[in-house]
């Protein structure tokens, strides 16, 4: 999805360049304000999703220097795309991919990768825009949702995650998507109650109350300025919040020498029969330090079992989820490399295709 810049914005610019020759300037609230100074351990905050978050999104721009006004001068919005300009000094780095699927990122792990390289303390997701045009069902969705948090876990266990109930759609030709939003947008809060933990909360924003498409968009998906500043005042509240708690197990910025060991884990289904499948797991090192162990976790879908696993040492919960050790002879990775397992569970009648939610956490001696 494209977002093309803004008049005002634009316009801003070029009144700030007429009225510096004569020795005046724009006064608060309209003025530039200067990014946040540096501080030695700054809480890394990554807005993650599609063209409304990156293609420019300048509700991140609002919302960064609402924070600064508030005093929170400690933080560092981190993503590997830099930002477009929104007419206003601000910290554009993000996470935010046109056009992209919340279930092809998931799909082709190519977020392990992204965290990596930016480490986040917080993510601000708001994310499947493009899958419900796309008529992907809200199952789908939600599964790469937990797929990603999984990741973001194996990353940084302490991820703070706000996910918004995603703002309305109602573009020319696709007379379902208003419908399909608000489906979608049901099913979200229930999915984080499930997947929030003590250590790692998930909390839901809405972004969809009191958003209009006639009024808040210019094209029926894209926010205006009206939707900008819509956006940036409902994750105002909870992203503040979360700051003013504090982030503990600040890993450290990237390339450090005390970063972190941190690894990813990615299932691919093999062989299946009446009654069970064999899978395999990639375990991958994805820091910058090498690895002297790992421990995946893995949640077969459908009442599924693991039964048998070779490659590592299994031990296994009431509930289903399997944990996996490595065997000794694979648990030394350095930075980049990769090993598997392979296993063999179990499967109820009524269960469908092989599937598996898998973590990862590694170990390291520094």
């Amino acid at each position: 999805m494209r977002v093309t810049d803004h008049l005002p914005l634009r316009v801003l610019l070029a009144l700030t360049a007429l009225l510096l020759p004569l020795g005046l300037t724009l006064t608060p609230p309209f003025a530039p304000r200067a990014a946040a100074a540096p501080d030695a351990t700054p809480v890394r905050v990554m807005p993650l999703g599609d063209s409304i978050t990156g293609s420019p999104g300048c509700w991140r721009a609002l919302l960064w220097n609402r924070l600064l006004d508030a005093g929170h001068t400690d933080i560092d919005f981190v993503g590997t795309l830099p930002g477009q300009g929104c007419g206003v000094a601000y910290d554009g780095d993000n996470e935010g991919h046109g056009g992209e699927l919340v279930t092809n990122l998931a799909d082709q792990d190519l977020l392990p990768g992204r965290l990596a390289a930016t480490r986040p303390d917080i993510v601000v997701m708001h994310f499947g825009t493009n899958d419900v045009w796309s008529s992907v069902s809200p199952d789908r969705i939600l599964a790469a949702y937990t797929k990603l948090v999984s990741q973001m876990r194996a990353a940084n266990p302490d991820t703070r995650l706000l996910v918004a109930q995603i703002i309305p759609m109602n573009p020319a030709g696709c007379t379902g998507c208003a419908q399909r939003v608000v489906d979608f947008n049901a099913r979200i809060p229930g999915w984080a109650a499930e997947t929030s933990t003590t250590r790692s909360p998930v909390t839901v924003v809405d972004q969809w109350t009191g958003f209009d498409t006639a009024t808040d968009t210019y094209d029926g998906v894209h926010p205006g300025d009206a939707g900008n500043e819509k956006i940036a005042a409902r994750w105002y509240p909870a992203l503040a919040d979360v700051l003013d708690q504090g982030v503990p197990g600040d890993p450290g910025d990237p390339g450090d020498p005390g970063d972190d060991a941190t690894c990813t884990a990615s299932f691919r289904a093999g062989s299946a029969w009446p009654g069970g499948y064999q899978a395999e797991v990639t375990v991958r090192n994805t820091s910058t330090v090498a690895l002297t162990g790992w421990t995946v976790t893995v949640a077969p879908a459908d009442g599924a079992r693991l039964t048998q696993v070779w490659g590592g040492t299994l031990d296994s919960s009431a509930d289903g989820t399997a944990t996996v050790t490595d065997a000794g002879w694979n648990g030394a990775l350095t930075p980049g490399a990769s090993t598997s397992f392979g296993f063999i569970a179990s499967t109820p009648a009524t269960s469908g295709a092989p599937a598996a939610t898998v973590g990862c956490t590694a170990t390291a001696t520094f």
